[in-house]
C-alpha cells in the first residue's frame, strides 16, 4: 500500500488541507493520505500552537467523512522537536509493508535542502509536490530529482496563520474551516486572544 504523508501543526485544519489531501487521495497512485499532526516543527514557535490532542481531534472531525485520509498521532510519541526523517525511519520500521511518500507545497521544496538528513529522505521516499501561488519550484535545485514528483492539483491560499489572526480580529472565517472543525473551535473560543 501506498501512503501520502502530508505532515503539518494544523493549528487548525482548514478546508485548503482539505482539499490538497483529497485530491491526492483520489487522483494519484496513494491508496491513503495519513494527515501527521505534528507536536513540534523545528521551524516553528510551540507557545504559538494548540495543544497537541486539541489540534489532532480536529485533524480528525475534519477526515471523519473521508474514507482515504487518515489522522496520525505518530509524532506524540517520538522525540521532540520533530524531524521528518525520524518519523520516516519509525514508520518505515513500524510498517515494513507500506511505501511511505511525503506530500509538501512547492514552498516547503525549497528549504527542504535545510531538513535534518535531507539527503536520506530524497534517496529513501519519494515527495510529491504541489502547487503555490508563487513559482518557486522554478527556483528549487532539486527540482530536477528522480524522486521529486510535481504534481496537478488546485492552488489553495489559504493559512491557519491568516485563520487564527481574523478570529482574534472577530472576522467570520466559517468558510475557511471543515464544519465540525468551526463547531469545535468556536465552542473552545480558541484562538480568540
Amino acid at each position: 500500500m501506498k501512503i501520502g504523508l502530508y505532515f503539518g501543526t494544523f493549528n487548525p485544519i482548514h478546508v485548503g488541507h482539505l482539499i490538497i489531501a483529497n485530491h491526492l487521495a483520489e487522483n494519484s497512485d496513494l491508496d491513503q493520505v495519513w494527515m501527521v499532526v505534528t507536536p513540534h516543527n523545528p521551524h516553528k514557535q510551540k507557545n504559538t500552537l494548540l495543544d497537541d490532542y486539541q489540534r489532532l481531534h480536529m485533524v480528525q472531525l475534519a477526515t471523519e467523512d473521508f474514507p482515504k485520509i487518515k489522522t496520525s498521532d505518530i509524532e506524540f510519541k517520538l522525540p521532540q522537536p520533530n524531524y521528518t526523517v525520524t518519523t520516516l525511519a519509525h514508520l518505515s520500521e513500524k510498517y515494513p509493508e507500506y511505501e511511505f511518500t511525503l506530500i509538501m507545497g512547492e514552498d516547503n521544496l525549497n528549504s527542504l535542502p535545510k531538513w535534518k538528513n535531507f539527503e536520506v529522505i530524497l534517496e529513501n521516499h519519494s515527495i510529491y509536490v504541489y502547487p503555490r501561488v508563487t513559482s518557486e519550484f522554478q527556483k528549487s535545485t532539486l527540482n530536477n530529482h528522480p524522486h521529486i514528483h510535481k504534481i496537478e492539483a488546485p492552488i489553495i491560499e489559504i493559512s491557519a496563520t491568516f485563520i487564527r489572526e481574523s478570529i482574534k480580529n472577530k472576522k467570520n472565517v466559517v468558510p475557511l474551516l471543515p464544519h465540525k472543525v468551526w463547531e469545535y473551535v468556536d465552542h473552545n473560543l480558541f484562538y480568540t486572544k
